[in-house]
């Protein structure tokens, strides 16, 4: 991403001591926890400009629920509010605020998309990745049946339930196989991990590609 973002000419700072934006925490029902992951989280990110995220479950949480967390505190509130309206998803800041699609990137091969939950119903990145996916050089985007299913991860949700997040991914996996593919792509590395574990286990050979490493390679 930030190969990505500095051929397009953005002067970038990339904080070494930023942390979990707290939505393990938050989803896990550590309200407290959360709150301080997220005031470390403002504190070092709201003198920024523009915040750009490689992962759209990270967006979602400071986007909609950093206000949430911080409802009995107007002075953090206002804080939250104002960090969560200039934090974008890396598509999603591409497409929507740099109004560009075909970045120069070159790729050979057949690859299908896995809408992350966060993401899509979150956030509402859908057309995005694929809009800069369709105009990657030799790359040819191929759309799975389903592909906004879950994958079954969910952060905490495979840890708790992690039959129902094995049924959920084995799926996914078929689905994306049945696609003739031998790449998914997504915008979620948490999605890409359960994929990529899945198909492992499976002894299937299936790439799993966050879409940056797509559009960086030229």
């Amino acid at each position: 991403m930030v190969a990505v973002l500095e051929r397009l000419g953005l002067t970038l700072d990339c904080p070494v001591d930023h942390t979990c934006c707290g939505q393990p925490a938050f989803n896990s029902g550590y309200t407290r926890e959360a709150r301080a992951a997220a005031r470390r989280f403002i504190e070092i990110f709201e003198s920024a400009g523009t915040i750009v995220s490689p992962s759209g479950s990270c967006v979602n949480m400071v986007r909609h629920h950093y206000p949430d967390l911080f409802r009995d505190e107007p002075e953090w509130r206002a804080r939250a509010q104002a960090i969560a309206g200039r934090t974008y998803e890396f598509t999603e800041f591409l497409v929507d605020v740099l109004k560009l699609e075909d970045l120069g990137a070159r790729r050979p091969g057949r690859v299908t998309y896995h809408d992350s939950c966060h993401l899509l119903r979150g956030i509402g990145v859908k057309e995005q990745p694929r809009r800069l996916l369709r105009r990657v050089a030799g790359l040819e985007l191929v759309e799975m049946k389903d592909s906004d299913y879950c994958c079954g991860f969910g952060g905490a949700f495979a840890i708790k339930y992690p039959d129902i997040s094995g049924a959920m991914v084995y799926d996914k996996v078929d689905k994306i196989v049945a696609s003739g593919v031998d790449t998914v792509v997504g915008c979620d590395t948490g999605c890409l991990l359960n994929i990529a574990g899945a198909a492992a286990r499976r002894g299937l050979t299936l790439k799993t590609l966050h879409i940056a490493e797509i559009l960086a390679q030229r």
